[in-house]
């Protein structure tokens, strides 16, 4: 048991501790690879509990421990179901990576817009609003792990970048 004012001290989780929340931090960080390549992967972190009859703490984190939000429930029945799992997942992550970086995350890259997580036909896609003042049409951008397998759209009218 730790006293009111000790922190307990938090460490990262042994691969296969958690496996469903492993399996869904992969396919989230392929999208995050695929987006802000200069990140390196996030990370499930846990923080002990403080007292001894309490369930431990686990976070996704950033690779150097910070986080934000609500904990993932080890317990609970998103811990044993491949698709409540990874919809957990990917909004912890979302609010990490948007949280501590000041940033919004994913982006869509057709719309400039953030994009959140939303079950299409039982995929979990990233979901973007559209472009509401051109009433451009909301859409699913990729599925949840595949941000890597799109292809970035054209520059208008052809332009390429200076030094393409």
């Amino acid at each position: 048991m730790h006293a009111p004012s000790d922190h307990p001290e938090p460490r990262r989780a042994c691969p296969g501790e958690y496996p469903m929340w492993d399996q869904a931090l992969a396919l989230l960080n392929r999208d995050l690879a695929a987006t802000l390549p200069e990140q390196e992967p996030l990370q499930l972190l846990v923080l002990p509990p403080y007292a001894s009859d309490q369930p431990e703490n686990v976070y996704v984190a950033l690779s150097n421990g910070e986080w934000h939000g609500n904990c993932l429930n080890p317990h609970g029945a998103e811990a044993d179901d491949p698709a409540s799992a990874l919809a957990i997942v990917a909004d912890a992550a979302q609010e990490t990576v948007s949280e501590r970086l000041w940033q919004a995350w994913p982006v869509c890259a057709e719309h400039g817009l953030g994009m959140h997580p939303r079950d299409t036909d039982g995929q979990l896609s990233w979901w973007c609003a559209g472009e509401r003042l051109r009433r451009g049409p909301a859409h699913v951008r990729a599925a949840v792990g595949a941000l890597d397998t799109l292809v970035r759209p054209g520059r208008p009218n052809g332009k390429s970048r200076p030094g393409s």
